[in-house]
């Protein structure tokens, strides 16, 4: 089947390898723009863009395809029978969804109506969810409202990370979307039930602050939802502490205000939180410096019991 692929992170190359191993021609892939990183803010491509550049497949990276017609004519000559989507990043026009025969397809990773955004994954873990999955979905004009063609459910381990949950999805829903490729002509459509919908927004810089009158639960939830992505941060002076690691203490060990530090030892540093919980972080990474043991930073900081961050 011809296709023209929209992705653009590492979670989306998956589905891009399971299509080329299936025999699926992939005649044009739409990606996000090269974005510069590092000190040197050197442009470099998705993820997706680097793989297609490999294997020699044609990439297009449209600042803002809703407008770009350029981009829309290269896509239309493409010929696709049908497009598929996964974490493009960027709202798909009508006049793409619905030319090519199949239409468009978009794996998503939840279990739709549920988490509709561009952060489900995220959002589980930051819930604490015990289940999640992958959806199959046939695009239409709104996000993520798409008639469901599969669904793949999964359960999420108590201490799972949204960077672990999300590596798990995408090799299920890598195998789904060709399953479900190989039977489109039979497969039944299901409506989404609009109210059990739910929404998962991009997570913003500001999500990632800890708040230590939040519990324990809350901040380990956030640690592992968010350390690998956008950062949960605190403040040590005027500092900015990154924290990467960590894990929740039960109720009933600090007698301390939220945000002070009880305890320092080898396992990291304990903190007071909401609720009478505490918090270990155990790994860290402070402004302008790699990532390091808590320990050894409190060693080099002279950090006590009783010093407060936030």
């Amino acid at each position: 089947m011809k296709i023209v692929f929209f992705g653009s992170p590492a979670t989306a190359v998956p589905s891009f390898k399971a299509l080329l191993g299936a025999g699926h021609s992939v005649e044009l892939v739409v990606t996000q723009p090269d974005k510069p990183a590092g000190r040197g803010r050197k442009l470099v491509p998705s993820a997706v863009k680097a793989f297609a550049v490999e294997r020699g497949i044609p990439v297009i990276g449209p600042a803002k395809i809703r407008t770009d017609e350029t981009a829309l004519e290269t896509i239309r000559a493409a010929g696709p029978e049908v497009n598929v989507v996964v974490a493009y990043g960027q709202i798909i026009p009508r006049a793409v969804h619905y030319f090519p025969r199949y239409h468009s397809l978009n794996v998503h990773f939840s279990l739709l109506p549920k988490y509709r955004g561009a952060a489900p994954v995220q959002w589980a873990v930051l819930n604490g969810d015990t289940e999640s999955g992958v959806t199959i979905i046939e695009l239409n004009d709104r996000m993520d409202e798409g008639d469901i063609l599969a669904v793949r459910r999964v359960a999420v381990g108590p201490r799972a990370t949204a960077g672990e949950l999300e590596g798990r999805l995408a090799a299920i829903g890598a195998e789904l979307l060709v399953g479900t490729l190989g039977r489109l002509d039979s497969v039944a459509r299901i409506a989404q039930d609009h109210g059990l919908a739910t929404l998962a927004p991009k997570i913003k810089n500001e999500d990632g602050r800890v708040l230590w009158e939040d519990t324990a639960t809350v901040l380990d939830r956030k640690v592992r939802a968010l350390a690998d992505r956008t950062g949960v941060y605190t403040f040590f002076g005027a500092k900015r502490l990154n924290i990467l690691r960590g894990r929740d203490l039960p109720a009933g060990k600090p007698a301390a205000e939220p945000g002070r530090i009880v305890a320092v030892g080898k396992e990291g540093l304990t903190v007071a939180c909401g609720g009478a919980t505490a918090y270990v972080i155990e790994e860290l990474q402070p402004e302008g410096r790699g990532a390091m043991a808590a320990h050894a930073f409190s060693l080099g900081a002279r950090i006590a019991p009783g010093d407060s961050l936030g």
